[in-house]
């Protein structure tokens, strides 16, 4: 028989394993179940961050060959919310996409969130879901100074380049069919490398999103060469992109976006890249357009 003394211990740590245990159940009840891409990144402690090379000022390589942008700088405050939300630290990999391999990246589970100049619409709301806008665009047209050419009809039986996996590379086709204008259509795998057929003659013009060739004549300091002409061919906006019927990563992602627009946060980052200086030291001068200020207003942006 067990002596009083060890009855008395004996009871003392049962009721002590039987408290623990209560608490540990108590605990597990108030566990988050995730699931989606919260769960994944929660399971694993790391996001991946798609991200393009060549897209300034939105994503690109910065001179020590890391990944910088407005479009970075945005993923970088859903990062924020990631971690108040999960309440750990989170590691980001970064792995470089291009405008044709960015969807399959994205729903293969190979990055979580693209960060680029992704544009927004019907057809591609089918495979992929987006944030909240975050520019508002259209296609233009980058042409040598010299070359005469001023509008879409002036590239009747030109050449004009388009790089594979844009809007503009099922777009512009359309448009000139239905114009009936005979040009000839040759397309690149990056916007480097349709401004570099541009360059080298194989192609008289350039057909992309007005900003982003902006962006392309400031890093390449070729504005004295080139211009940017013709009226709108198309119009975009332009979201951050993320996996399709996951409604708990979207609500997070536009908690970021009310955060940033109602703490004015997201001003800053516009002038950061769109006004001040990149980090080649040239300013692409674009102020934030009427449009694009509206749609932060709806996001919670403060009338001045």
């Amino acid at each position: 028989m067990l002596s009083p003394v060890l009855k008395a211990l004996c009871a003392t740590a049962l009721a002590l394993c039987l408290a623990h245990a209560a608490l540990a159940q108590q605990a597990n009840a108030f566990v988050v179940p995730y699931t989606g891409t919260l769960k994944k990144i929660n399971d694993s402690g790391v996001l991946r961050i798609g991200h393009r090379e060549n897209s300034p000022p939105f994503a690109f390589l910065d001179r020590r060959g890391k990944p910088v942008g407005y479009a970075l700088d945005l993923c970088a405050v859903v990062l924020e919310e990631i971690v108040a939300e999960l309440r750990k630290d989170i590691r980001v990999e970064y792995r470089p996409v291009t405008p044709e391999n960015r969807f399959d990246l994205l729903n293969s589970g190979a990055i979580d969130l693209e960060c680029g100049s992704t544009t927004n619409n019907f057809e591609r709301r089918k495979v992929a879901a987006f944030s909240p806008t975050m520019f508002v665009t259209g296609t233009k047209l980058l042409v040598r100074r010299a070359s005469g050419i001023r509008y879409f009809r002036d590239l009747q039986g030109k050449t004009v380049v388009l790089t594979r996996g844009t809007v503009q590379a099922q777009a512009i086709p359309r448009l000139a069919e239905r114009q009936k204008l005979g040009i000839k259509f040759v397309t690149a795998e990056d916007h480097r490398q349709s401004f570099e057929l541009l360059a080298s003659g194989k192609a008289d013009a350039f057909a992309n999103d007005d900003v982003q060739l902006y962006g392309m004549l400031a890093e390449t300091r070729t504005a004295s060469t080139y211009r940017v002409v013709g009226d709108f061919l198309t119009y975009a906006d332009y979201a951050l992109m993320l996996r399709k019927d996951d409604p708990e990563f979207a609500a997070l992602v536009e908690l970021a976006f009310a955060r940033l627009a109602g703490s004015r946060e997201i001003v800053a980052i516009y002038e950061k890249w769109f006004l001040k200086p990149l980090p080649s030291g040239v300013r692409l001068n674009l102020p934030m357009s009427p449009h694009l200020e509206e749609l932060f207003r709806v996001q919670g942006l403060p009338t001045d």
